[in-house]
Order: C-alpha cells, then sequence, then structure tokens
C-alpha cells in the first residue's frame, strides 16, 4: 500500500523559512516523478514544484521561483521542500504527489498518489 506522509509545516512570520518533508512507502521511490501541490481556502489545488526521476530535473511556479527548492533522497523514500522568504499569501495545506504518467510536469492527473497535507501558515 503507498503512503506518503508530509510533515514541517507550521507557523512562521512574512520573510522566515520552513522545510517540508515528505517519506514515502509502499513504492519504488526512484522510479516516481514527485511534486508539491497547495491548497488555500476557497481556492483550487495549484502546482508549486516537482521533480523528475532518475535526471532529477525540476520545475517551479513562478509565483516561488528563487524562494522554494525541491529535492529527494532515494535512498530515504523523501521529498523535500524548502521554503524561504515566505509570504502571507504562500499559506496553504501543502501536499506532495507521486506519479510516472507522461503528462505536462504541472499536471495534478500526472501524479496518482497524495499524501494527507501538511499546513502552513505566514504571519504578516
Amino acid at each position: 500500500q503507498v503512503q506518503l506522509v508530509e510533515s514541517g509545516g507550521g507557523l512562521v512570520q512574512a520573510g522566515g523559512s520552513l522545510r517540508l518533508s515528505c517519506a514515502a512507502s509502499g513504492l519504488t521511490f526512484s522510479t516516481y516523478h514527485m511534486a508539491w501541490f497547495r491548497q488555500a481556502p476557497g481556492k483550487a489545488r495549484e502546482y508549486v514544484a516537482s521533480i523528475r526521476r532518475g535526471a532529477g530535473n525540476t520545475y517551479y511556479a513562478d509565483s516561488v521561483r528563487g524562494r522554494f527548492t525541491i529535492s529527494r533522497d532515494n535512498a530515504k523514500n523523501t521529498v523535500y521542500l524548502q521554503m524561504n522568504s515566505l509570504k502571507p499569501e504562500d499559506t496553504a495545506i501543502y501536499y506532495c504527489g507521486a506519479g510516472r504518467r507522461r503528462l505536462y510536469y504541472s499536471d495534478r492527473d500526472r501524479y496518482d498518489y497524495w499524501g494527507q497535507g501538511t499546513q502552513v501558515t505566514v504571519s504578516s
């Protein structure tokens, strides 16, 4: 059974940093593309960042490029999201996803498995 468990969320002041982790089990982690999405209250889930299997190419939404960094440790079956210079508009529940479909990296349907999410709140 595939499980993705996010951690590392919390309350932080604007300009601060957080590091999210997503631990995966029940799958061959190195063969999956991994991604972070987020959902703010009353809004649709939106793409944040992703990292490919293999070469580990990374991609970012324009809103977070230069502030967030996605990385993975295949030995630990874990994907990370380092978030710096946080803004109140980054407040959301952050979800990690795993998938192997041949779809655009920011397409939600690319990812078959999702975690339960971790809350990030940025105060002004």
